[in-house]
């Protein structure tokens, strides 16, 4: 009886880590297929709201619906972070950001295959970079899709972004990506 009961406890747990697997292999598949998205998203933090294009690899779009005409530009190495009602322009390096792991189609791919699996409402695939910053993706469960993701950085920061998905593979002008300059 003993003996059964470790039988079965160890195929269903080869049966789960087998499903994981190959949910993750089909968030990666639909991964793959995407040169670009376009979403609106809330950020929960503060209750922001906006629409972002994100082109793979490392460039990302942001224009918040708010009164500070907040704009998040990310393009290759640089995070500007530009507030036009009040001209302020904010530079940032991203190689140090946990968002050079879900902007960047390689990283992020491999990022889903290293991260651990839990299933609540929905898919969410935990992982912590070499910098020690946490960093969650969520996905629909009945379809894969992206639906947003969770990063809390070294400082505890948390930065929670709800997406909604558009567009995929859309025509992009490669203007938008353009690094302001200070006056």
């Amino acid at each position: 009886m003993f003996n059964k009961f470790f039988v079965i406890l160890f195929i269903l747990i080869t049966f789960s880590v087998n499903l994981y697997s190959d949910e993750k292999q089909l968030i990666i598949n639909q991964l793959i297929n995407f040169d670009n998205i376009t979403f609106d998203f809330v950020q929960i933090i503060n209750n922001k709201t906006g629409t972002c294009i994100l082109v793979f690899d490392n460039k990302l779009n942001c224009e918040y619906k708010d009164s500070a005409k907040k704009r998040i530009l990310i393009n290759g190495k640089t995070l500007v972070v530009q507030q036009k009602m009040f001209d302020k322009i904010y530079f940032y390096p991203i190689s140090n950001s946990p968002f050079i792991n879900i902007f960047n189609k390689k990283n992020l791919l491999n990022l889903i295959k290293n991260s651990n699996y839990q299933l609540n409402e929905n898919i969410e695939l935990t992982y912590i970079d070499k910098n020690k910053q946490k960093i969650i993706i969520f996905f629909k469960k009945n379809d894969y899709g992206l639906v947003g993701w969770r990063v809390v950085d070294q400082l505890q920061n948390v930065i929670n972004f709800s997406i909604k998905i558009k567009y995929t593979n859309s025509e992009v002008d490669p203007k938008i990506f353009k690094i302001p300059s200070l006056n």
